[in-house]
């Protein structure tokens, strides 16, 4: 048990020590005295009971004093760590919201499924730190590696096709990603990327960015989200307005087993809502790892305060009803 105030605690030795000095000195000379001949009728007699009372009576004033001056103190439990092992890792998330993403072989087309998908997967990883890229035709980091599963769910579910320059820029998002979970404390670390097409554009090769993440330990987790066959895919017609068209699906499947391989993940490829789902699963199930967690539990108020101020309330009672029948004296 600990103290919030424990200077209020001198009051016990500053307050209580003058307190007996003073009564001490006041009772050395208060005995009684009666003239008489001759004391032998009372010399087998002994102390009357109440002069252990009194001294009992003062006893019990000091003892409600103290009990008072400890409650003043405020007792408090003690702070205390439990420590616990649960399962975590540091994750980040890079996706595709480029126009493509907009093809209707999706419900409601391929962004919507994957903002859906991803916002369970992350609302269910509640012991991880995790972050979220996008990319285009460039890469953003839209949240940094973090815990608050509200900034990244709003975030996800906030993406638009129209928030980056368009294209699809794999070896950028993936390098991205990267710099982001590079520095994490988490034994653990990987990266699920999710794309609907083949790198076309950005500064930085999809398999030069794999050796990186390689040479660093992350796993990449890499995602091919589209159906078999044709699609109908978002196109500007002549007058700039947006329609769809059936085209056939073109993911470049090749390279993204290998940034899958060279770096330890797995490659997966997304046909529907719910494969897109199943790959999500099992993805969860594949990231667990067990770390030590240490919950730092709230200091409380002691219950102690409160029987320490009955104590001094009840002493104080006795010592009233005492002074008022027994120990009742007459001038």
């Amino acid at each position: 048990m600990q103290f919030a105030h424990p200077f209020i605690l001198w009051f016990i030795p500053l307050v209580i020590i003058p307190i007996i000095v003073w009564y001490v000195f006041q009772h050395r000379n208060m005995n009684p005295a009666m003239h008489v001949s001759t004391t032998l009728p009372f010399a087998k007699l002994g102390r009357p009971f109440k002069h252990y009372i009194r001294h009992a009576v003062f006893g019990m004033r000091l003892i409600a004093l103290a009990a008072l001056i400890v409650a003043l103190a405020r007792p408090i439990s003690h702070d205390s760590w439990r420590e616990s092992t649960t399962e975590g890792t540091d994750i980040v998330l890079a996706m595709d919201i480029s126009t493509s993403m907009l093809a209707r072989d999706f419900d409601p087309d391929r962004l919507g499924a994957a903002k859906q998908v991803a916002t369970q997967f992350v609302n269910g990883r509640e012991n991880d730190n995790m972050g979220l890229v996008i990319f285009a035709g460039e890469s953003l980091t839209g949240v940094p590696m973090t815990t608050d599963r509200a900034t990244l769910t709003n975030y996800i579910e906030s993406l638009n096709f129209n928030m980056l320059e368009d294209g699809t820029a794999i070896g950028d998002g993936l390098a991205t990603a990267i710099n982001r979970i590079k520095d994490g404390q988490a034994k653990s670390k990987s990266i699920i990327l999710l794309t609907d097409g083949s790198n076309n554009t950005g500064n930085v090769a999809p398999l030069t960015a794999a050796e990186i993440a390689h040479q660093l330990g992350i796993k990449v987790y890499t995602i091919g989200i589209g159906t078999n066959g044709n699609a109908l895919m978002p196109t500007i017609d002549y007058f700039g307005r947006m329609t769809y068209t059936p085209q056939p699906v073109v993911i470049d499947e090749a390279t993204l087993q290998e940034i899958s391989q060279m770096t330890g993940g797995r490659y997966f490829r997304a046909t529907d809502n719910k494969v897109l789902k199943q790959i999500f699963d099992e993805i969860d199930t594949l990231e667990k790892t067990v770390i030590d967690v240490r919950n730092f539990s709230h200091t409380e108020d002691s219950p102690v305060t409160f029987w320490l101020i009955g104590l001094a309330l009840a002493l104080a009672a006795i010592e009233v009803i005492l002074r008022h029948t027994v120990m009742r004296s007459i001038p």
